[in-house]
């Protein structure tokens, strides 16, 4: 066996992107995707002339993809041509109440004061405060890997631990700055997508909209999948192999080591260090030989963000009355939150959110029509076990058509020419998602940092772990620095097998 050889299984975003800092430090690195393009969640679909990215429909952090592939010896530049989305999200209450987010501050602080007329300097000491937090994440703890809470935390410095806001709410820090309900609403929401409501997690998570509106919101021309494009295409300049329609069977070890994989038909690739992209929990449970002791029924998986159901429609006219991002919140959001999260059901007044991508580049969409997803956040697969999904599909969608409409937004089913939806069944089977989950595992105080699933396995030598359920958290930014993450992992743990 190569010593050099590193196998990836799964060819999502931390995938390629631990295979792309792989190959920069001279490993011979093979990708094995079960699909037919890589991606992950975030994929792409195209029919009837109507194209839809499956997943993100945003790009934000931009300097996270720049850093990836100036390493790589080209650029963000280079690689995309990006469209600045401003404005680029609009949130709706039940009250007829909005909120739209621009990275103008002018446009932003105005709004802000529409809201409540203190929040105008509210948004500036707020921003101030996250922007402190943001550089000092970023600098020395998100991208870190740490053994222990001892070595996380004083990386930050003592003096830093109470700025950082990880003993408080995202609701309570948001609430040192805003007046109003709805402000604190709105980025209370950004929650929701990391496993928590804003009550229950870490204050530090309101570094999420901030960076959104420090760095601004894009869409790669042609849409997000470009992204994954680009970063196929870089991997494949470095050498990387990508298999696609490559599904693996099972991870194997002898004697406590990674040995390789098995493929459906038998056969065995083999090689010392095997990165998963799959999910750890699914990694765990259903890929893993059975020689080791995580794969046994002893394996407590972690917290798990919610399940979606997703929405691509093809819409018979243009939507100029909506943004290219527009999230509905409900009248009670901590009550929604419950229900989705502690009580395992659909909420009764929903939250959604929608994507008209079309709106900012036309090539999406054929003349005069919008290409539209709906996504609804959904209990975890395991909470709703006797579910006719195809019903609660279709209930969701007129339920979000008479929503959008009580605001003005004139979308009902003859407007829809063709569809497709998935539910959490589909992207499970799809993706390998551990219970259904959208987004991995959940960033509540007890995973996060050291204490969040590591992306180096303690009982099988040479397994490692990328993506949205192990360090740094979810979201594709945060998957191409856990590649990152995963690959120094790897360069350190590959000195010390050259000393034993």
């Amino acid at each position: 066996m190569q010593n050099d050889r590193a196998i990836v299984v799964g060819g999502g975003v931390g995938g390629l992107s631990v295979a792309i800092h792989l190959a920069l430090r001279d490993y011979r690195v093979s990708v094995f995707e079960s699909n037919s393009r890589v991606g992950g969640r975030a994929n792409h679909l195209e029919f009837d002339g109507f194209k839809f990215d499956t997943g993100p429909s945003l790009l934000n952090y931009p300097w996270v993809f720049d850093e990836l592939f100036q390493a790589a010896g080209t650029s963000l530049a280079k690689e995309l041509d990006l469209i600045r989305v401003d404005p680029a999200i609009k949130f709706y209450w039940p009250d007829k109440q909005t909120f739209q987010l621009s990275s103008d501050l002018t446009r932003l602080s105005e709004e802000c004061r529409r809201l409540d007329p203190r929040d105008g300097v509210g948004l500036f000491n707020f921003l101030k405060d996250a922007r402190r937090k943001y550089n000092l994440s970023f600098d020395r703890l998100v991208t870190r890997n740490a053994d222990s809470p001892l070595a996380w935390f004083s990386a930050s410095g003592v003096t830093n631990l109470t700025k950082l806001g990880l003993f408080r709410s995202m609701d309570s820090q948001l609430r040192k700055h805003f007046k109003s309900k709805k402000i604190i609403e709105a980025f209370g929401s950004y929650g929701m997508y990391l496993g928590g409501a804003p009550y229950d997690l870490p204050g530090i998570f309101s570094i999420i909209p901030f960076g959104e509106l420090e760095h601004g919101l894009w869409l790669p021309r042609g849409g997000m999948y470009g992204l994954i494009e680009a970063m196929e295409r870089v991997a494949i300049r470095l050498g990387v192999e990508v298999r696609t329609s490559s599904p693996v069977q099972s991870i194997d070890s002898e004697n406590g080591r990674i040995s390789g994989i098995t493929l459906p038909d038998g056969s065995k690739e083999l090689a010392p260090i095997v990165v998963s992209n799959v999910d750890v929990p699914t990694t765990m449970t259903r890929l893993l030989d059975g020689k080791s002791k995580a794969s046994t029924k002893d394996y407590k998986p972690p917290r798990m963000t919610p399940g979606v159901i997703t929405y691509y429609l093809a819409i018979d006219r243009e939507l100029p009355e909506l943004n290219h991002h527009s999230v509905f919140l409900p009248e009670n959001p901590k009550q929604a939150y419950d229900q989705l999260m502690n009580q395992g059901r659909v909420p009764k007044d929903l939250p959604f959110y929608v994507s008209v991508a079309s709106n900012t580049d036309h090539s999406l969409a054929p003349a005069g029509k919008s290409s539209v997803f709906l996504l609804a956040p959904v209990p975890l697969l395991s909470n709703m076990p006797e579910t006719d999904w195809q019903v609660v599909t279709q209930q969701l969608q007129s339920q979000m058509f008479r929503r959008m409409n009580d605001h003005g937004i004139a979308i009902s089913e003859k407007d829809v020419l063709s569809q497709k939806t998935w539910s959490p069944v589909d992207w499970s089977d799809q993706f390998g998602l551990f219970d259904g989950s959208a987004f991995g595992a959940a960033h509540n105080f007890r995973q996060i940092g050291p204490f969040r699933p590591r992306n180096i396995s303690s009982d099988i030598n040479g397994l490692f772990f990328t993506g949205a359920s192990t360090t740094p958290g979810t979201g594709v930014p945060m998957c191409v620095l856990s590649g990152k993450m995963a690959a120094d992992r790897i360069v350190k743990w590959g000195l010390k097998e050259m000393t034993v």
